[in-house]
This record gives structure tokens, C-alpha cells and sequence, in this order.
């Protein structure tokens, strides 16, 4: 499989792991579930904002600046030819940033079901997991590893 045939399967897998989720989401009881005592578990929550609920009340503006965001991404990262490490997190991060972009359309909130029990964080789903992921082995590659950026 060719490096864009891997970004385009792995970029459309997690969208589509994303709506199952997010579509059995709603179904979880109003206490939430525990999946592993003490560290986490699924409790459904509707995020009208980005991270952390910031610019709650905006959504559809939201969900077109990721519209925006993930187009130009599109056209500037197109003809570039990254690693294969860099270029499966810019994948996480198209799956993620379509998956949540898509919801703020559609719905004009993100379903977020995944709770962590050892901290307080907010709750999360998929697509912000795969969205942070991502950036991480972005941060790694661009530190660690400059032989996948050589081509740029």
C-alpha cells in the first residue's frame, strides 16, 4: 500500500470508529460506566466548545474554521512527502479533526463519552484522543526523528 493509500485507510478508519462510538454514546446510563475501577470509564457529555469546552456557543462558526483548518492543511501537506511515522500522525489528526468537525455541523455539539477516574480531566472521545496522539508522535518525529522531514 502506497504512503497516501495508509494516511487515506487510517484517516477514514478513525472517522468511522469515531461515529460508532459517538453513536452508541447516548445509550451509556446516566452514571456512567465503569471499564476499569479507579482509571476510567464512559459517562456521555455533549461538548459544545473545542478543547475544554473553550468558545462554547459557537459551534457551527467551530465547525467551519475546522472546515477551513483541515482544507488548507489538505492543500499544504498534498504534495509533500513525509516518513511514515509523521505522516501516520498527520493521519490520527485528519480522522480526528473530520470526525469532531463533522459533528459540530451536523449536530452543533461534540458527543464525548470517555472519562478518565484517576484525575479530574474533562470527558473526551476518539477523535481527541486520535487528534492527541497525533500531535505527540508529530512532536517526536520533528524532535527525534529529522530523517522523516528530509524531503520537505
Amino acid at each position: 500500500m502506497s504512503k497516501k493509500g495508509l494516511f487515506w485507510g487510517i484517516a477514514v478508519a478513525v472517522i468511522v470508529l469515531d461515529r460508532v462510538t459517538k453513536m452508541l454514546a447516548p445509550g451509556l446510563p446516566a452514571d456512567g460506566v465503569v471499564l476499569i475501577p479507579g482509571v476510567i470509564g464512559l459517562r456521555y457529555a455533549e461538548n459544545r466548545g473545542i478543547a475544554f469546552s473553550l468558545l462554547s456557543g459557537y459551534p457551527r462558526l467551530l465547525g467551519i474554521l475546522s472546515l477551513l483548518l483541515i482544507a488548507a492543511g489538505y492543500v499544504w501537506l498534498r504534495k509533500k512527502d513525509f516518513g511514515i511515522f509523521p505522516m501516520v500522525g498527520l493521519a490520527l489528526m485528519a480522522g480526528g479533526a473530520a470526525g469532531n468537525m463533522a459533528d459540530r455541523l451536523i449536530t452543533g455539539y461534540v458527543p464525548d463519552m470517555i472519562e478518565t477516574l484517576f484525575v479530574r480531566f474533562p470527558i473526551f472521545n476518539l477523535a481527541d484522543s486520535c487528534l492527541t496522539i497525533g500531535c505527540v508522535m508529530l512532536i517526536i518525529s520533528l524532535l527525534f526523528r529529522q530523517k522523516d522531514w528530509a524531503n520537505l
